[in-house]
């Protein structure tokens, strides 16, 4: 490695009772039956109708909260229509104690405006076009100490058509790997398994460097963290037959029609909130009246409570 290069390593302390060491099969089982235990296999299954997001009643919460425990993502649906009010989606973070959410470059106070950009710096980075987006989860070139836990996004107003969206809870897709074959996950912890080249900008700035890290890592508290992208010009694999074979099988698995992965498309005053979810994006066409408009907020913490 050379000096531009950032290695992110997994803890080396695991919590000893989480449910995602290798180690802990006992725990794995006993969580791994109360996961599967009635788990959602639709989206209408995960939406819960909220009249404020920005005031959610103690039931409405409680209904998002016990789907983030279960599926670790809830859709809300409210009636704020297409009020472009930032304070709305900040406002619901908050009721989940999250207050600071992630400055990155595209964002205004934390929460970045997801729209068509093609004048701007913007305009080079997917996200602000009308292009399909690959499988990813969100920060996934991020260091270690800025690891993004919690997603949201809300939803002023969609394309005049497409722009769906394709989510999977990432402790799906660590079940059916280590289901699989364990050492699948064991190599997918390896704290250079996955390595994201540079950001170079066209004048030769070097935005973000070179930067190594986990696929699945564990956090002090137990829970499981991933980092992904589907992208093959963002990531180079370490060179491993078993790593293939893992990478190989995450990659085919989302591209199943698996009654986990969910698919959908946000309407007005429609928002997920999620603990990073793997999600994709398809492309989409808008026109004079139907401009795409989602608001998207990341946090370094996990909701509280899930």
């Amino acid at each position: 490695m050379n000096s531009t290069q950032t290695v992110i390593n997994s803890s080396d302390k695991y919590p000893s009772g989480s449910p995602f060491i290798l180690d802990n099969d006992t725990a794995y089982h006993a969580w791994l039956e109360d996961k599967m235990d009635r788990y959602p296999q639709n989206i209408e299954d995960i939406i819960v109708e909220v009249n404020d997001p920005g005031k959610l009643t103690a039931a409405e919460y409680k209904a998002i909260h016990a789907l983030l425990k279960k599926t670790n993502m809830a859709i809300y649906a409210g009636n704020t229509g297409d009020n472009p009010d930032k304070a709305i989606p900040d406002q619901l973070a908050r009721q989940f104690e999250l207050y600071i959410p992630d400055d990155n470059r595209g964002a205004d106070d934390g929460i970045t405006a997801l729209r068509v950009a093609n004048d701007e710096w913007r305009g080079e980075y997917i996200p602000y076009t009308n292009r399909s987006i690959h499988w990813h989860t969100d920060g996934y070139y991020n260091t270690l100490e800025h690891q993004i836990n919690a997603l949201f996004l809300h939803c002023v107003t969609p394309a005049a058509s497409g722009g769906e969206n394709a989510l999977l809870d990432h402790e799906i897709i660590y079940i059916r790997l280590r289901q699989q074959n364990p050492d699948y996950i064991r190599v997918l912890m390896q704290p250079d398994v996955m390595m994201i080249p540079a950001n170079i900008s066209k004048d030769g700035e070097v935005i973000r460097p070179d930067r190594y890290g986990p696929v699945f890592s564990v956090s002090a508290a137990g829970d499981l963290h991933m980092r992904y992208t589907a992208r093959t010009r963002s990531i180079e694999w370490k060179k491993s037959p078993l790593v293939d074979e893992a990478v190989a099988l995450l990659h085919d698995y989302l591209h199943t029609d698996s009654p986990y992965i969910y698919r959908g498309t946000l309407q007005s005053g429609q928002g997920l909130i999620s603990n990073n979810v793997l999600h994709d994006r398809s492309g989409f066409e808008e026109d004079d009246e139907h401009k795409r408009l989602l608001y998207r907020m990341r946090y370094y913490q996990r909701i509280a409570g899930t």
